[in-house]
């Protein structure tokens, strides 16, 4: 019974990681950057979304303010999590050419996904585009 659910977990699980972390040598860098510069437009989307709705007071406008927060603060930890988990542990290594570059850039995309949970200010999501592009190009520079 433990096996079952534990596949039932595994295969039906709607969350989709960054990479397995498994050393299979399989990587697709510019997908990452892509999903999250997708991530950036939704947090983008939902702080327009968010301010709009805020003045609203009926139960339907309160609702979908409640699920605008959820998804901005869900694609800012995507961005960190793939920052963190995919980048860093795996792709960054401390032999690779503008190490410390890389480190500083990617640091400053989690930074920027982190205020995005924190505010509803558009600069905001500006912020945290301009530093995935920052990371893409230093990170490039090697790949």
């Amino acid at each position: 019974m433990k096996h079952f659910l534990f596949l039932s977990i595994v295969l039906f699980s709607s969350r989709v990681y960054a990479h397995c972390e498994v050393p299979c040598g399989i990587y697709a860098d510019q997908r990452r950057f892509e999903e999250m510069l997708e991530d950036q437009q939704t947090i983008a989307k939902a702080i327009t979304n968010i301010n709009e709705l805020s003045s609203k007071t009926d139960p339907l406008s309160k609702n979908q303010l409640v699920r605008w927060v959820v998804t901005k603060e869900s694609h800012a930890t995507n961005v960190q999590h793939i920052i963190a988990q995919y980048f860093l542990t795996q792709r960054i290594k401390p032999t690779s050419h503008d190490y410390a570059d890389k480190l500083k850039t990617a640091h400053a995309v989690m930074v920027a996904a982190m205020k995005c949970k924190q505010t509803v200010d558009a600069e905001s999501a500006t912020a945290l585009e301009k530093a995935i592009k920052d990371f893409h190009e230093a990170y490039e520079h090697e790949h």
